[in-house]
């Protein structure tokens, strides 16, 4: 298998690390593989925060959730969808950007942050650091968006941790890939019994590293999506001069 490729099947989110600090050299590398990521229509509608402050990357784990590793690492990177550089630019020409108006637009460059996303990802693991991608920002999008000063027609849509790793993570067993690959057409076909097998075989997962707690996939799905995950986004959306009826 080549390294690449190598890399990328061998994924884990670690959230255990050292208090070491990261080279300038290698978070320049790291950062710089989201910068050349590509974008659609060249609209580079993406920027990224380097967190590296205590307090501050404390003050983030705590609006995500209480997510300790936020603080524990040495850095810490949110990733703006980011449509006032793209107002700014058309402004030189005394145009009027409208398309923040547009549910097209949010998938755009929600799509472009996640082009972004796993180019750092895959970067820091080649640079031997461990990394967690992390939701938890739109939690409470609206104080994060203070935190950093976010201007209008921005938001954050993502966050990731990146140090040296501590104590490595156990990796998850994942759906079966008949859940994710289709050839042609979506198979709908054995979709329930894969589910119910990969049930059965999370749970044996959790048992084997000591985590009897541990809920299976459907209970865990259902913990989080019977609900509206993060219901701030949509009026912290609106408050940023995002809308959606176009």
């Amino acid at each position: 298998m080549n390294p690449v490729i190598k890399n990328l099947v061998e994924h884990y989110s670690e959230r255990s690390f050292l208090n070491k600090a990261i080279p300038d050299e290698v978070l320049d590398r790291i950062i710089e593989t989201a910068y050349r990521a590509p974008t659609s229509v060249n609209s580079q509608q993406v920027s990224v925060i380097v967190s590296r402050d205590a307090e501050a990357r404390k003050k983030i784990a705590e609006l995500a959730g209480g997510q300790p590793w936020i603080a524990q690492a040495p850095v810490f990177l949110t990733l703006v969808l980011d449509m006032y550089k793209t107002q700014q630019g058309m402004a030189l020409n005394g145009e009027q950007q409208i398309a923040h108006n547009s549910v097209e637009s949010l998938i755009s460059g929600s799509t472009d942050v996640g082009i972004a996303l796993a180019s750092i990802m895959s970067a820091a693991r080649s640079e031997g650091l461990g990394i967690v991608p992390i939701g938890g920002i739109r939690r409470d999008p609206e104080a994060i968006v203070h935190l950093l000063d976010l201007p209008e027609h921005t938001f954050p849509v993502a966050g990731v941790v990146i140090g040296y790793v501590d104590r490595p993570s156990e990796r998850k067993p994942r759906l079966p890939m008949q859940t994710f690959r289709h050839e042609e057409s979506y198979q709908r076909e054995g979709l329930e019994n894969h589910i119910q097998h990969y049930n059965d075989r999370l749970m044996q997962h959790w048992q084997s590293v000591g985590r009897g707690e541990g809920l299976n996939w459907s209970e865990s799905m259902g913990a989080y999506y019977k609900n509206i995950y993060y219901p701030a986004v949509c009026p912290a959306l609106l408050k940023q001069g995002f809308k959606f009826d176009k």
